[in-house]
């Protein structure tokens, strides 16, 4: 059976064998046999009186109301129609010999009035009914207490459906072109959230999914890698793991899978994607990174004012894992500092980036760091390691209208040492509009373009075929409920890899499912 089968089938199983359980909690059965024990001449075979109504003028009745007196029931819809002169049921009389008995139900008349030895009597059976509910009751409540997180533990999801296709030229380079048929995939997230002492938060994502090489939605190359999309096969998988607290002014992060953009005190981007490359303003060298061990510490202004400063510096290591790699050293490791000031309008941001890539000689590969939102040449490293510099600016209108959302990128990219022929240094831009609300309260419209990240200057001689590129997106978010959201998106770009037969034209249809 396959994974998301599996997944489908199992809260459908344990919905065919909990009831089962439950049902055989419902009767508290030490109280039954209790009745049960009781003299042959007290066990009478049932009658139609049994199940008829106790009215006014039947002993029954005259006992209810000398024992509600007696012992100060608790006023209840009962006691009020006894007090009315209205007529009971045998078990709205057995409630009410509960709730007027300080012990609950009554198996012995020791110690008690006859009136409540005859009512425990006669109405013995129905009160163990009762009792062994509210028993059962508990009892559900407790099994199911049992099985939650604990109280500091919150569990989120997301599940996307993603429908679409994308038409590529002819003679396409096989690194963009994934097929233009039709295609239907999923992604699937949990997010576990725990604080042991409500200033910090350890951190888990669970993910798995379809959104590979087999598809579009996959593909960093030609840059039609969704935002919501994974790469993890179908295997449920451990995709974040850290740990965050808090001291006064600062904020730290820790741990074995995490990249380097979660850990800043501010986003450096307000525009939501439909792809990735337009995520963070701009996936580009300064701010994309890859999941693996790390640490950072972030400072917030302490301020009342609506404009504060941040800084924020983080590290991480490809090779964390690696014991011939290791973490603290300067191979596949990227360290980012980012400095933002601005309110709730709008932000500046500027950000640097350190590559290393430490003993590897001149024409070896080094993590580009930017799979994401680069032409193939953009996306090339060679020699010691590289600088990035990104600037990020966003502002936000003070209502929502015809004004949109602005958020504008720019980054640059020099490499160390490179060699002859080789990227000396690259560029990329990107804008993007957001209206809120747009047309229909909480829905969202969205578009952005730009230029993928391209080689700028060569060592010697060179010349990157895509630095004329342009990609770009349209999509409207349609928030069909609070928790279910259906967007239909538009995309394309020209010279997207290598300037030769890579111009693409795609469209899809993503529905999100919240939880």
């Amino acid at each position: 059976m396959k994974l998301f089968q599996q997944l489908l089938v199992f809260p459908a199983a344990l919905g065919l064998v909990a009831p089962l359980a439950a049902n055989a909690a419902e009767v508290n059965m030490t109280d039954v046999s209790k009745y049960a024990a009781k003299t042959a001449k007290s066990i009478k075979a049932p009658s139609s009186a049994q199940f008829s109504d106790i009215v006014p003028g039947d002993w029954a009745y005259t006992s209810l109301k000398n024992l509600s007196a007696s012992y100060g029931c608790v006023d209840n819809a009962y006691t009020q129609n006894l007090n009315s002169g209205l007529a009971l049921t045998r078990y709205e009389a057995a409630a009410l010999v509960n709730a007027c008995l300080d012990n609950g139900l009554v198996a012995s008349g020791e110690g008690l009035s006859s009136d409540a030895s005859l009512l425990a009597d006669e109405f013995g059976v129905e009160m163990a009914i009762l009792k062994g509910r509210v028993d059962g009751l508990e009892y559900k409540l407790n099994e199911l207490s049992a099985g939650q997180f604990s109280s500091t533990t919150k569990l989120n999801g997301k599940a996307a459906f993603v429908v679409g296709a994308v038409d590529y030229e002819d003679s396409a380079d096989t690194a963009v072109d994934h097929g233009d048929k039709l295609t239907g995939t999923y992604s699937y997230r949990l997010d576990v959230n725990t604080s042991f002492n409500g200033n910090d938060r350890l951190y888990t994502r669970i993910i798995t999914g379809n959104m590979d090489g087999n598809n579009p939605w996959g593909d960093k190359d030609g840059g039609t890698y969704l935002a919501v999309a994974n790469d993890h096969e179908q295997v449920l998988e451990v995709d974040k793991l850290w740990y965050e607290w808090t001291k006064d002014d600062l904020k730290f992060w820790a741990g074995p899978k995490i990249e380097n953009y979660y850990m800043l005190a501010a986003s450096p981007s307000i525009y939501k994607p439909v792809q990735k490359q337009f995520a963070l303003g701009g996936n580009t060298a300064a701010y994309a990174s890859s999941t693996t061990a790390g640490f950072g510490v972030a400072w917030t202004q302490p301020t009342e004012a609506d404009r504060k400063w941040t800084v924020s510096s983080n590290y991480a290591s490809v090779g964390a894992d690696d014991a011939t790699k290791g973490i603290l050293t300067d191979e596949q490791t990227k360290w980012l500092t980012q400095v933002t000031y601005g309110g709730k309008r709008w932000q500046i941001a500027a950000a640097y980036a350190r590559h290393g890539c430490a003993g590897q000689d001149a024409n070896s590969s080094c993590k580009a760091w930017s799979d994401y939102y680069s032409t193939a040449a953009g996306d090339n490293a060679t020699g010691e390691g590289e600088n990035a510099y990104s600037l990020r600016y966003w502002w936000r209108p003070a209502e929502t209208g015809i004004m949109p959302s602005i958020q504008l990128g720019m980054d640059y990219r020099e490499l160390d040492d490179a060699a002859d022929t080789e990227v000396q240094s690259t560029a990329a831009w990107m804008v993007g509009l957001n209206w809120k609300d747009a047309w229909i309260d909480g829905n969202r419209a969205g578009i952005a373009f730009g230029s993928r990240e391209h080689a700028t200057d060569y060592a010697g001689s060179g010349d990157d075929e895509a630095d004329d590129n342009l990609v770009w997106e349209a999509y409207y978010d349609y928030q069909l409920t609070d928790g279910i959201t259906i967007t239909p998106a538009l995309f394309g770009g020209s010279h997207v890899y290598d300037g030769s037969n890579d111009d693409i034209f795609g469209a899809l249809v993503q529905t999100v499912f919240k939880f």
